[in-house]
């Protein structure tokens, strides 16, 4: 063949290269269902799913896609981390308070009451000290991959400023996890309610108060229209977030998109916790300068009631199986490091 025939043929080769090329990474395309709990108005939808979305989309080149669905869209938050496990959907975020049932570890993740005080002890406990190691091989053996999403807090929103504990035990509150129980023993009167539902079982009066994470999560929600008064210290503080991922799902994947995945999901860790520590104290200011909005301390006897009865949150989580216990006996010693003693020793200390 000639030069020139050559030449006449090579734009023909290229483009033959460019479709074999676009073809090949056609078929490495993956697209997985993610079913999410939140609600597509709250906050972290937005700045925890559709960025993951989007920077494993940039990341992996189109070779991994998300196809995001919001609270409600194809299953109920209940059913989220079953549908995962039998690899219905592929992914999903959930509260471990949806998983207690599964998992033993659970209920810790979601965060124990008089434990933490801020977020950075969290983050000691879930990484450095390997508690998120425990609760991912909780997961593991449900054939999920088990990542927290950030540790924040949980605080309580309220339509009504309690000052009695009479006060208290009449109030009508949304709660799930292991503050559930915990409130309940409190003496309040708890239900667990769909986030979908929320704005309107507090506008209507179905209850008195709730928590949704904490401050943007109370805003994003629009909760603060109709509930102004803030509670703080925190309920409580852990990773009330989470992604789960069918482990069969991850195991398809060509290996390096597995690792950039992996890589990914360890980032959003360290980058949406320290974005939700700053987005509070900006939200409050909002929150305050829109609805004025009142932060609140419950009264002295009312907290003394809830310290007993973490102490028996405490207690019903180290029952839950071995591993629980194991993690429990690692935040008693890293607690007991800081110097404080956990709740059921500050309980047996008031009571002498």
């Amino acid at each position: 063949m000639s030069y020139f025939s050559r030449l006449a043929l090579a734009p023909a080769v290229a483009v033959a290269l460019s479709v074999s090329a676009f073809a090949a990474q056609a078929q490495e395309s993956v697209t997985w269902r993610v079913q999410s709990h939140w609600p597509q108005s709250s906050s972290s939808y937005a700045d925890s799913l559709e960025y993951l979305r989007d920077t494993l989309d940039e990341r992996t080149g189109g070779r991994l896609k998300l196809e995001l669905h919001p609270a409600g869209g194809l299953f109920g938050a209940d059913e989220i981390f079953n549908a995962v496990r039998r690899g219905v959907i592929q992914m999903g975020t959930i509260s471990p308070a949806y998983a207690m049932g599964e998992m033993e570890t659970a209920g810790i993740a979601f965060g124990l009451p008089a434990a933490f005080e801020n977020e950075w002890e969290a983050q000691y406990f879930f990484k450095t000290l390997g508690f998120e190691d425990m609760v991912r091989e909780d997961a593991a053996q449900h054939g999920i991959y088990y990542s927290t999403d950030k540790v924040f807090t949980n605080e309580l929103v309220l339509t009504s400023r309690p000052e009695t504990p009479e006060d208290f035990r009449g109030l009508t509150l949304r709660s799930s996890g292991t503050l559930q129980n915990y409130l309940t023993d409190a003496g309040a009167a708890v239900s667990a309610i769909p986030g979908s539902e929320l704005y309107q079982a507090l506008s209507s009066g179905v209850v008195d108060g709730a928590h949704w994470g904490a401050v943007q999560g109370a805003l994003s929600m629009s909760l603060y229209e109709v509930a102004k008064y803030h509670v703080r210290p925190p309920l409580s503080v852990g990773g009330i977030d989470a992604f789960i991922i069918n482990q069969e799902a991850i195991d398809a994947l060509p290996e390096d998109v597995q690792q950039i995945l992996y890589n990914t999901l360890d980032q959003q860790f360290w980058r949406r916790t320290n974005e939700y520590i700053f987005g509070e104290q900006r939200a409050l200011a909002r929150a305050q300068a829109e609805h004025d909005v009142e932060v609140v301390d419950l009264p002295q006897e009312v907290r003394d009631q809830m310290l007993q009865a973490a102490q028996v949150s405490w207690q019903r989580e180290r029952d839950r199986g071995e591993r629980a216990a194991a993690a429990m006996d690692m935040l008693e010693e890293f607690l007991a490091d800081l110097g404080r003693a956990p709740a059921s020793a500050e309980e047996s200390d008031a009571a002498e």
